[in-house]
Formats: structure tokens, sequence, C-alpha cells
């Protein structure tokens, strides 16, 4: 393995994956996908199943990391927690709980705390990482050579 090839493949995955991880789920099986893909055009060779599963869970790293950056600076630079709180509002009432509940908007207040942040940082994170490794080791077995038997 040349780690200088599998760093490039995981940050160029990494930070296209911001945009490829608008896709629910999806979005983040493809990013590490494309690092294996971006780590096989470099090499000449597909890489092994376990290396593809670390290239996706590092590209998957980097593209929770721009991310959460991002989320931080709006929300505390750009004083735009409400927001975030209104969108999260939204989205339990399409999953049919009641959103006046007062349990529950405190509850997605509680989110917006430093120690709320973290743990949805966390969970995101390990979220994140675990599918884009999933994508990597998939890439992984589906480019390996084939045995021909003959």
């Amino acid at each position: 393995m040349d780690r200088g090839k599998a760093v490039r493949a995981a940050l160029k995955a990494g930070v296209l994956g911001v945009f490829i991880g608008m896709i629910p789920f999806l979005g983040m099986v493809l990013t590490g996908a494309l690092a294996v893909f971006f780590y096989r055009r470099e090499n000449g060779v597909p890489p092994p199943t376990a290396l593809g599963s670390r290239l996706g869970g590092a590209a998957g790293v980097v593209a929770f990391a721009i991310n959460a950056l991002m989320i931080t600076i709006r929300i505390f630079i750009f004083h735009a927690q409400q927001e975030y709180i209104d969108a999260i509002l939204k989205i339990t009432q399409k999953f049919g709980a009641n959103a006046a509940d007062p349990d529950i908007q405190a509850s997605i207040h509680n989110l917006f705390t430093p120690a709320g942040l973290v743990v949805t940082f966390f969970f995101g994170m390990i979220f994140t990482v675990v599918l884009a490794s999933v994508g990597g080791a998939l890439a992984s077995l589906m480019n390996r050579p084939r045995n021909s038997r003959g």
C-alpha cells in the first residue's frame, strides 16, 4: 500500500463526499466507493477489501469533518440555531410525533447545548464512517480480478 496515494484518494473522495452525502445513506456508501476508485486509478490495481474499507472510512471521516465544521460555523457564527431547530421540528412532525409536546421541544433544544452537540457529532461520525467503510469494502470486492477456470 502506498500511503501517499491512499491519503490523496481519501481526501479527494471525502471532499466530493460532502456533496454526494446529500443523498441520504447512499451518499456515504458512494463516498467510500469513490475513495477506492481514486486509489485504483492512481495505483493501477484494486486494493484488498480491508484496505478498501479503511479508505472508505478515511473518506467518511474527511466528509464528516467538513460537514461538521460547516454546521458549527453556521450555528455559532451566523446564529442559525433556530433554523436547525425548526427543521428538526418539521422532521419530527413528518414522522408522526407531536412537535408541540414540551418534552419533544426540550429534547430538541438540548441537542444544541455543547454536550448535545458532542453526542450528536459523535454518533453522526460513527454512522458516517461505518457507511463509507461499507462502500469502500463493497467497491474493493467488486473491483478485484476474477479467477478464470479453464
